[in-house]
């Protein structure tokens, strides 16, 4: 099955906590089309880059995957983020960023789904391309969502959830993390939160909550699974390794509907597996397919029904 993703590429300026330096290519949509690629599947990103030194590098380090990169509209310079890593490997980011994805013409295959997400979901101008592109497909292909929410980029708060709960009504599976949950509803549960998010029209709701594991909602069941016990070296990439392999599970399937607590526990199973070993390496280098199947059989992850 053919995927579409469509989202920014980011330059990510990784400073450890001795000053030292290192440049991964970057961006969530971007990472999470790198994954699927990485998987084996086939994938396009449309998304914008410069033609300079880091545009060139992450270009690269894309197609090297298999990845088709679509560009629309050339930026003055490919955006770029600061990150800071503090003493656990976590992640804090500065952002250089525009967003002016053009509407046009793309040369994208018939994709059967569809993930968006970030910076480029909620951020004008070019949030209204990737809102129509994903209206003019969505008679056809399943769509995904992952708000990976950057305050500092968000606006003012209220029309920041309202763009946010737009993106949710336009899919059929949302991930988020609690801190993503946190910033746009404070004081809610997360309970909560995925039952509302639920209302709007999704059929599956996942929450990643770092190293307390995951959660799956749908009308009808809750699922947990544990984070596997690993040595980090950074967070960068975590989240999107997760989405990759949900997708990857996900892939052939018509609808998300009706799924039940065995299976979202494989899912989450197999998408905690992928975010460990991504957190186990440097910068967003999600596995392939043979790292995925080994770490998943090395990995002991207690997951199963909330009830």
């Amino acid at each position: 099955m053919s995927f579409l993703v469509i989202g920014e590429c980011v330059a990510d300026i990784v400073r450890g906590a001795d000053g030292t330096e290192r440049i991964h290519p970057g961006g969530s949509p971007a990472n999470v089309a790198y994954g699927l690629a990485r998987l084996g599947r086939d994938v396009t990103l449309l998304t914008q880059l410069a033609d300079d030194p880091t545009g060139r590098l992450i270009a690269d380090h894309l197609k090297g995957a298999g990845v088709r990169v679509e560009v629309g509209g050339v930026p003055v310079r490919t955006p770029s983020a600061v990150v800071g890593l503090d003493a656990r490997g976590g992640a804090s980011y500065t952002f250089d960023i525009a967003w002016t994805l053009e509407a046009g013409e793309y040369d994208v295959d018939r994709p059967v789904h569809v993930h968006i997400g970030s910076i480029a979901a909620v951020t004008a101008p070019g949030a209204a391309t990737v809102l129509a592109e994903v209206g003019r497909l969505r008679d056809r292909a399943t769509v995904s969502y992952d708000p990976n929410v950057r305050p500092e980029l968000m606006g003012e708060h209220g029309e920041a959830v309202a763009r946010v709960e737009r993106c949710v009504a336009l899919s059929d599976v949302v991930k988020a993390s609690d801190e993503d949950l946190a910033w746009l509803y404070p004081g809610e549960s997360v309970e909560s939160v995925a039952a509302r998010w639920l209302g709007l029209g999704p059929a599956v709701v996942l929450v990643t909550r770092g190293a307390d594991g995951s959660l799956a909602f749908t009308g009808r069941e809750t699922a947990f699974a544990e984070a596997p016990a690993v040595t980090v070296v950074d967070t960068v990439g975590a989240g999107d390794s997760f989405m990759s392999a949900v997708l990857d599970t996900l892939a052939g399937r018509e609808t998300f509907d009706g799924l039940g607590a065995e299976y979202l526990v494989r899912l989450l199973r197999r998408a905690a597996v992928a975010a460990a070993v991504t957190v186990s390496r440097a910068g967003a280098q999600p596995p392939d397919r043979a790292e995925l199947d080994a770490a998943g059989e090395r990995f002991a992850v207690r997951c199963g029904r909330v009830r």
